[in-house]
């Protein structure tokens, strides 16, 4: 089963840019998990987004939202 994609305006980062170099195979992704009594949430960053939503689909999620960067 694949997640439904919703593209939203924003999103908080978990990564800013003085990072970068310390990561140059870019291989850094960074979750944040929170709950309440309406369920839980997984906020994602990484460099590579693949590797964020490859993790994120294996969670089994209805759906994920994405900000397109650029």
């Amino acid at each position: 089963m694949s997640a439904e994609y919703r593209f939203v305006e924003d999103l908080p980062d978990l990564i800013d840019a003085s990072e970068y170099d310390d990561h140059p195979d870019g291989r850094l992704v960074r979750l944040r998990i929170s709950w309440d009594e309406t369920g839980v949430e997984v906020l994602g960053d990484a460099f590579r987004p693949d590797m964020l939503e490859e993790l994120l689909e294996r969670m089994g999620p209805d759906a994920v939202e994405q900000m397109l960067c650029g």
